[in-house]
């Protein structure tokens, strides 16, 4: 049922996902529990699954420059080496997935993401992370574009309100996207 297709877990980092931490985005432990059920999934059928990630250099000077204020107000974060940029507990890669590092809100901006996908034959993405309107939605869009048939599981993503998310769902089920919660997903895949 897998067949030809890949995961993308897009920034569940601690940073982003911890209450507490300096760019949280509220809603996005609670959905923790339904990407490990889709992770378990891709893992029972072996499927490839990545793990695409936030980092910025220590000193800033990679960071987008709406954020560089924020940045610095936070001494910095998803800084490699620190806690913050690991993987939030219960998603942490194993053995044969793939973390990859990308700089800007689109997992496939500057990124070997659409080589590496092609070279293992995807044309069907899942996705699910944080958050919907920044780098949830630039790399389904840019999925879009480069023609891949894409599934959000709509519950196993996240932004900072109810509102937000649900004004991304339409515009992502718009551009021709499965928009589907976790259990519609583990049931028909």
């Amino acid at each position: 049922m897998m067949k030809e297709a890949a995961l993308l877990i897009i920034d569940m980092q601690n940073d982003f996902v911890l209450p507490g931490a300096p760019v949280c985005v509220e809603g996005a432990l609670e959905t923790v529990p339904n990407i490990a059920k889709v992770l378990g999934r891709f893992r029972r059928d072996k499927a490839p699954v990545f793990h695409v990630v936030r980092e910025y250099r220590a000193d800033g000077s990679d960071v987008e420059t709406n954020r560089r204020k924020a940045f610095k107000d936070a001494g910095g974060f998803v800084v490699p080496g620190t806690r913050g940029c690991d993987i939030v507990a219960g998603l942490e890669p194993v053995s044969g997935e793939y973390r990859l590092v990308k700089n800007r809100y689109s997992g496939f901006m500057q990124t070997e993401l659409d080589l590496m996908l092609r070279r293992l034959a995807v044309s069907r993405l899942v996705v699910c992370g944080t958050q919907y309107p920044n780098c949830v939605r630039a790399t389904i869009f840019d999925a879009v574009a480069l023609g891949y048939d894409v599934t959000l599981v709509t519950d196993a993503a996240s932004a900072r309100t109810p509102e937000i998310a649900t004004a991304n769902m339409v515009d992502i089920a718009n551009i021709g996207v499965h928009c589907v919660d976790t259990q519609a997903f583990l049931e028909r895949g």
